[in-house]
């Protein structure tokens, strides 16, 4: 049985939620990344933080990334899933909730990622193809 902690890239790290979107930035350079979790002060997810969320929620609002915190930015549920799952449990995971980034957890704590690059290098064709499809369809309006 292949589980996330098989497909998941190791080292993720957390940006602490009062940490401000430039250091988030910064962050996401250093590490190659496009997205972080975001940690309250116990160290437990509270959201997701992407570039984009910082482009367009920020600095296209005119605000300043300075002056704004990861945790500001967080919203709605937070998703992750055990290192532990089964990899049609990870799916289901990010085609249900149509994500595309998944957080992994090991005994309450951040152990990795689950990326598109990480489906794609893991997953059969067929099987990548249903994950795009249900993740990156339209939602009919209305």
């Amino acid at each position: 049985m292949t589980t996330a902690g098989d497909i998941m890239h190791r080292g993720a790290q957390w940006i602490p939620a009062h940490e401000t979107l430039d250091r988030a930035a910064q962050l996401m350079r250093e590490l190659n990344v496009g997205a972080l979790p975001i940690s309250d002060e116990n160290e437990r997810l509270c959201g997701i933080l992407t570039d984009r969320d910082i482009v367009v929620g920020c600095v296209a609002m005119g605000h300043d990334p300075a002056q704004v915190t990861a945790g500001e930015m967080a919203k709605g549920t937070p998703r992750w899933i055990a290192a532990d799952a089964d990899v049609g449990e990870v799916l289901r995971e990010m085609q249900t909730h149509r994500i595309r980034r998944l957080p992994v957890v090991d005994d309450k704590r951040l152990v990795g990622m689950i990326s598109e690059a990480d489906l794609a290098q893991h997953l059969t064709d067929d099987q990548l193809a249903t994950w795009a499809e249900s993740v990156y369809a339209r939602v009919p309006s209305g």
